[in-house]
Parts: structure tokens; C-alpha cells; sequence
């Protein structure tokens, strides 16, 4: 599956490579590092796609030195375009690397996308004190009901790989992580250019979630989990 990105198939079907969700993201990833009050010099992102998350993060942290892992050329490409003095991109898989050590790591929505995700997981624990992962939380009851926002997930995107949230807590703690502290994110309430089943779906899933978060998300989908762990 991992041919989808290093050839050209991946940005044949996602030309933008969703980099209009990033500023979303960035703001997640702010918000839990500013409520758990983290000091940090450095913080890389693993799959960092175009960059555009970092890019984000890089004018709410001016101070801190970013760096991007990427493994699709096309992707990296497009991201080396945009490196300034504390942004940097690498073509490269950073479980390989020796020594590479930062303050924070940011794995966001990439798990689900990698084969061996439990390998990928545990190899990641040496790369970083904090990590902070995003998390599709692709199985619902109306997701499973219907199939097919699964199996287009699997055909568009390549997601291997569907969690709710206690399966995706357990993973990490699993693989030996210590969850700090998480967080829903109304992924398919708040990102742009969402599906029109999305759209009619996201008063009821706004309801439901103010009456009883865990049940709503169990029943009609729609968020995505950010877990901080070291």
C-alpha cells in the first residue's frame, strides 16, 4: 500500500493533499501543547505531507526549529519549496535515522495509513520525549452500518487501518506510551469541504455529543482523537 505514496497515485487522487485542513490541525496540536504547558526548543512531524501543519505552527512558535519527515517525492517536493530559517523538510523515514532526537513529535493521521502500524508506533518512542498523534476514528455504528464510508476511505486515502477511541488509547499504550492527556476533534464537523452526508449529519452529531460525547461519536462518527503521550 505504501506504492500509493511514493509514486504519484496518492496526489493523483488528492491533488491538494488536504492542505486546507492544516490550519485546522496546527490548531489542535496548538491547543493541547498550550494547555499541557509544554516547553519545547524542537518538534518534528512524521508524514508531514506539503508542510503546511508546520508552516502553521512555525508562526504560532516563532522560536522553535520544525522539522518535516516525508516519504512521498511529490509530497516532499512541494514542501521543500516552502523551508525558511526554523522550517526544514526531509525525504526520508525517520525510524531509520540514528540519533534523532527531538522535544516533540507529531504523528498526525498517519497510523491508520501504515501497514505494520504497531512496528511503526513502538519506533517511533526513541524519536521524541512528547508525542502527539491524530487519530481518524473511522468505526461507528453508522460507519459499519453503511460500509461504504469505510471502504471509500480504504479506495480514496488508504486507510488500512479503523479505531474508535479506546482501541486507538490502547494501541499507544500498548506499544508503551503513557497517555498525557486527550482530546475529540469535530474532524468532519469543522474541516472544509466535507462530503453532503457530512453536512446533514453534523446537527445531530453536535446534539447528541453535548448530551453524551463517548455515545456520540460511538453512534454517528464524525471526530477524530488527539492523544498527548510520552
Amino acid at each position: 500500500m505504501q506504492d500509493i505514496y511514493v509514486s504519484d497515485q496518492y496526489a493523483e487522487l488528492n491533488p491538494t493533499w488536504h492542505e486546507e485542513d492544516s490550519p485546522w490541525k496546527a490548531r489542535q496540536i496548538e491547543e493541547i501543547i498550550r494547555k499541557n504547558g509544554l516547553h519545547f526548543d524542537s518538534l518534528c512531524e512524521v508524514g508531514c505531507g506539503t508542510g503546511e501543519i508546520l508552516l502553521n505552527l512555525s508562526r504560532s512558535f516563532p522560536k522553535v526549529q520544525f522539522t518535516g519527515y516525508e516519504v512521498s517525492p511529490h509530497a516532499y517536493q512541494r514542501a521543500k519549496t516552502k523551508e525558511k530559517s526554523n522550517v526544514s523538510f526531509h525525504l526520508k523515514d525517520i525510524i531509520e535515522e540514528k540519533d534523532t532526537r527531538y522535544d516533540v513529535v507529531v504523528i498526525a493521521d498517519v497510523i491508520e495509513h501504515v501497514e505494520n502500524y504497531i512496528s511503526f508506533i513502538k519506533g517511533l518512542r526513541p524519536c521524541g520525549r512528547y508525542k502527539i498523534f491524530h487519530i481518524p476514528l473511522d468505526l461507528s455504528v453508522q460507519s459499519v452500518l453503511r460500509a461504504w464510508p469505510i471502504e471509500k476511505l480504504r479506495a480514496n486515502v488508504g486507510h488500512l487501518h479503523y479505531f474508535f477511541k479506546d482501541t486507538a488509547i490502547a494501541t499507544l499504550k500498548d506499544c508503551g506510551y503513557s497517555v498525557i492527556d486527550y482530546k475529540y476533534t469535530a474532524s468532519r464537523l469543522e474541516l472544509p469541504n466535507q462530503a453532503f452526508s457530512s453536512t446533514l449529519m453534523r446537527l445531530p452529531r453536535k446534539l447528541l455529543f453535548s448530551i453524551n460525547p463517548d455515545l456520540a461519536v460511538r453512534l454517528l462518527g464524525g471526530y477524530s482523537l488527539l492523544v498527548l503521550a510520552e
